[in-house]
């Protein structure tokens, strides 16, 4: 096969790389820049264009990392390889890989829905589809954006309204330009993590239009009361308690449509997902019309399995399946 699961990542041997390896290679083509996807140590990287600087602040300044354009053919010993949108976040890519016999397409992490933000998934035909699993399950089913968006402002607006600080928990990467995109500005104040600053200046000077934040490092107690504070983490506000007298927290995730992931500490958990949903997952196979798909993070298992049931030829690629590959 023109690729093939090891230990390291997806590799491809005409080409001598890898896609998102889990260890330093030589050279890494990277789908997306979230640490599950894009490591250190690597002596090469290629990404798009997008992602390459959140990809330097991430892995170190001294990281060689050539950039590509959606839709430009790069020639790796003789390998067509193209990126293509996911949806994921800003810059994520599928990654088209082509030798004149077969054609693989990688997905990495993708939602089909636009996000006002992201350039959306394309759908792109080929022989191999390797997808991810991450809400492989029938009961991820996500609203539309405007719905969610919707109860978030209005959320914020009763909060606000009370002298209270909306704390909301959501990557600094993805989620949080999302949410910055389409929440109404109008209501109050937004303050970030330092960390969610660094990635939105990184975009902003890329030409993305997002609206005016504010430091949570840098804003007085005053400023706090009805505003709206995103941080990655709940523990990231700790030594800053003494400024929050009142206030209320929700988490920005698709894990928040499981009741048990809800902690009772949370005033509200908003489902929003930057992976496609069930059905969204369903159609992006399809679509490919691949004769091969392989399930990667995830419900691998479960979801393999489903699509044998609807007359597809799927495997699931997990930590044993590794091992066994490895012996062949």
């Amino acid at each position: 096969m023109l690729l093939e699961f090891t230990q390291k990542g997806i590799y491809c041997e005409k080409g001598n790389f890898y896609i998102d390896p889990s260890a330093a290679v030589d050279y890494a083509l990277v789908t997306h820049a979230h640490s599950d996807h894009a490591r250190r140590g690597s002596k090469n990287y290629l990404a798009h264009k997008h992602t390459a600087p959140v990809l330097k602040l991430r892995l170190g300044k001294r990281s060689v990392i050539q950039e590509v354009e959606y839709g430009q053919e790069i020639n790796i010993k003789g390998i067509k390889v193209t990126f293509y949108p996911s949806g994921h976040v800003i810059g994520s890519a599928q990654i088209k890989v082509d030798d004149g016999n077969e054609v693989w397409v990688v997905a990495g992490d993708y939602k089909l829905e636009s996000d006002n933000i992201t350039q959306q998934f394309e759908h792109i035909k080929c022989t191999h589809f390797v997808t991810e699993s991450t809400f492989a399950k029938p009961n991820f089913s996500w609203k539309a954006q405007t719905e969610i968006f919707t109860e978030m402002n209005d959320w914020w607006a009763r909060n606000s309204s009370k002298g209270v600080t909306s704390v909301m928990s959501a990557y600094s990467l993805g989620k949080s330009q999302r949410i910055l995109k389409n929440i109404d500005s109008s209501i109050g104040k937004i303050v970030v993590h330092d960390s969610i600053d660094e990635t939105n200046d990184i975009f902003r000077k890329l030409g993305f239009n997002l609206p005016k934040t504010y430091l949570f490092s840098e804003v007085s107690r005053q400023d706090l009361k009805n505003a709206l504070v995103i941080t990655p983490s709940f523990s990231n506000l700790n030594k800053f308690e003494d400024k929050l007298e009142g206030y209320v927290m929700a988490n920005a995730s698709g894990w928040m449509q499981v009741p048990w992931y809800v902690s009772k500490s949370l005033d509200k958990g908003f489902v929003i997902s930057d992976h496609a949903d069930w059905n969204g997952l369903i159609k992006a196979v399809k679509e490919t019309q691949a004769q091969n798909i392989f399930v990667v993070h995830g419900f691998t298992t479960y979801f393999a399995k489903h699509l044998n049931t609807l007359g597809l030829n799927a495997m699931s690629i997990t930590d044993k399946k590794l091992d066994q590959l490895a012996l062949l």
